[in-house]
C-alpha cells in the first residue's frame, strides 16, 4: 500500500502541494524565522510539523507542506536556503515519501450514539484512546487521505472537537514495506 499524496482543495481547482523536509538548528528563533520568512513573501503554509531530529537535540526536522500555487518551489526552496540556521532541504515527491499525521477527536456521547462513534472508528483505524459516561476520544495516526476519511465521517456527529497535527514525512530508502 502506498501513501496517498494530498490533492486537497481550497477553492474549486486543485491545489498542488509539495513536501519539504527541512533540517534546521535546534536554536532559539528558527522557527519564527521560518515562518517570517513565508509570511513576508506570501508564500502559503499548508501545514507544518517540528521536532528534534533522530534524537539528537542540536538539530530539528521542520517538515513544511507548501502550497505550490503561491509561489514556485525553486523561490521557496531558495529562500529557506538564505536563513543562516538551516542545514539541508529535501523537496520530498509523494511517490518518494512516507507521510503521516495525527487526528485526535472527542465527541460527546449518551447510551444511543456511543455505539455509532464506535462503529466509526472500527470501519476507519481509529482507536479509542478515552471513553467515559459523557464523551470518547479517537485518534488515528495515518495517511492524510485516511484522516480525511475519518473527519468527513465524523461530520454526522455535532459538537466534535477535532485537531490534525499536520504531516510529517521523511524519504523512503529502498524497497521497504509499508508499516
Amino acid at each position: 500500500m502506498s501513501p496517498e499524496p494530498f490533492l486537497g482543495q481550497s477553492d474549486p481547482a486543485p491545489v498542488r502541494h509539495h513536501i519539504l523536509s527541512v533540517l534546521v538548528e535546534n536554536k532559539a528563533g528558527v522557527l519564527a524565522r521560518i515562518a517570517g520568512l513565508f509570511a513576508r513573501r506570501g508564500f502559503n503554509i499548508y501545514s507544518l510539523a517540528v521536532a528534534p531530529a533522530e534524537g539528537n537535540a542540536r538539530f530539528s526536522r521542520v517538515t513544511i507542506v507548501v502550497d505550490a500555487q503561491s509561489a514556485p518551489l525553486e523561490q521557496i526552496v531558495g529562500q529557506l536556503d538564505k536563513l543562516v540556521n538551516v542545514v539541508a532541504i529535501t523537496d520530498l515527491a509523494p511517490k518518494d515519501a512516507l507521510e503521516r499525521e495525527l487526528l485526535l477527536a472527542t465527541l460527546p456521547v449518551n447510551d444511543d450514539s456511543r455505539a455509532s462513534v464506535l462503529d466509526v472508528a472500527a470501519n476507519t483505524g481509529a482507536s479509542i484512546v478515552d471513553v467515559n459516561a459523557v464523551s470518547v476520544t479517537v485518534m488515528l495516526a495515518g495517511t492524510p487521505g485516511a484522516c480525511d476519511r475519518l473527519e468527513k465521517a465524523l461530520e454526522a456527529f455535532s459538537d466534535v472537537a477535532l485537531q490534525r497535527t499536520g504531516r510529517v514525512a521523511l524519504p523512503r530508502l529502498g524497497q521497504t514495506a509499508n508499516v
